[in-house]
């Protein structure tokens, strides 16, 4: 059994690092600095290295690569920045995987390939200001008049979903109800030039503050019912299995911070002296970056077995398992690894020039987004056969 990634894809992780380490990094703090949100020369960069088409077919301009590879990439751009892995996690995932997996052959070819090729962002408005984890509760509606749809609502904390380059977020609406009383919730695909749509002014927030989030307004929203993506009733559902793909792909960001702070924190220990000596040579931070090395490479080993299993084929229960479980563990292992790394650097941890302080405030959204630590402890309980509520 072997545990260690292709040559191809250490090869490319090789070209990312290489990337967010000379193209990325040296602007971070400038950019941050700007208060501008999401840089476009940043998503131009990934675009250029085709990030974001690792995934997609290659009839739409995608390298049809698997979802190890995505992985690599987010886990490199997330050892840099968080903000601009989410950004790359959320155009792919959410963005165009639904497109790519449900749409029509005319949906995929008027949207894909500008998604693919970096020239435009896609976001996927699922959660509301009263219906997040419980994704079913959603209150946005959308009815069928005349061959178009009339959407109603709101959407909060859309990623990728108010910025200059985004140009389709498709909405989860409630177009009816099902025999058994529920709600019949479909995936409609609404260009963001659309008269009634709005993307409200971008949210405030801890942390990722590159990355593009806003609340979203949808009011007497008129699309085709054309635009209606994959089967009517069935968004919520598609949704739900787009979400493991994505959990395995938060997981690769969460092993990324994790990394980062191993990284800063051992070149720290190696360079800052105390009492005449390294303060690595002392046991009480020799011992923090030894558990800190052993979390990092949980979280990975959990991570790539869930990626492996999906580009494996295996059964869709043992991949939904696998996917809550790399996701719980990383991002908790990352959320402890820059408390870790704050206490080794000290008072320098706090200050906003270092990178861990940034890293302190990205973390705690890892434990949060795209299910949040109580929802994966639920489906992991499930696949256990516990009869959780």
């Amino acid at each position: 059994m072997s545990f260690a990634l292709s040559e191809d894809h250490e090869s490319f992780r090789k070209v990312v690092r290489d990337f967010a380490e000379k193209a990325l990094a040296p602007n971070i703090e400038r950019w941050e600095a700007e208060g501008k949100g999401l840089p476009t020369e940043a998503v131009q960069g990934m675009a250029e290295l085709g990030l974001f088409g690792l995934t997609a077919e290659e009839e739409y301009g995608g390298a049809g690569a698997d979802l190890t590879t995505l992985c690599v990439a987010i886990e490199e751009i997330g050892r840099v920045d968080q903000s601009l892995g989410i950004t790359l996690e959320a155009a792919v995932g959410l963005g165009i995987n639904p497109i790519a997996t449900y749409g029509t052959a005319e949906q995929k070819a008027q949207w894909l390939p500008d998604l693919v090729a970096g020239r435009a962002l896609a976001g996927f408005g699922l959660t509301e200001p009263e219906a997040g984890s419980d994704a079913g509760g959603t209150r946005t509606k959308a009815v069928l008049e005349n061959g178009e749809w009339v959407i109603d609502g709101s959407k909060a904390f859309i990623t990728n979903s108010g910025h200059e380059l985004t140009s389709v977020v498709t909405v989860t609406a409630r177009t009816g109800t099902t025999a058994d009383g529920k709600a019949e919730i479909s995936a409609i695909m609404v260009p963001t030039n659309t008269p009634g749509f709005t993307a409200e002014p971008a949210y405030r927030k801890l942390g990722w503050h590159l990355s593009d989030t806003h609340p979203l307004t949808y009011d007497n929203v008129r699309v085709p019912e054309a635009n209606l993506l994959g089967q009517r009733g069935r968004g919520f559902a598609q949704f739900l299995n787009i979400l493991d793909d994505g959990r395995i792909a938060i997981s690769a960001l969460a092993v990324g911070l994790a990394q980062g702070c191993l990284d800063h924190s051992l070149a720290y220990a190696l360079e800052r002296k105390a009492f005449g000596q390294p303060i690595g040579k002392k046991q009480g931070v020799a011992f923090q970056l030894a558990d800190l090395q052993v979390a990092v490479e949980a979280a990975r080993l959990l991570t790539y077995k869930a990626a492996w299993l999906k580009d494996s084929g295996r059964p869709v229960k043992e991949v939904k398992q696998a996917a809550s479980i790399a996701k719980l563990y990383s991002s908790e292992a990352a959320v402890s690894a820059t408390r870790t790394a704050a206490q080794i650097f000290g008072g320098y941890g706090f200050m906003e020039e270092y990178p861990i302080a940034r890293f302190y405030r990205d973390a705690k959204i890892l434990e949060i987004g795209e299910g949040t630590s109580e929802v994966q402890r639920i489906l992991i309980s499930r696949g256990l056969g516990l009869p959780v509520e």
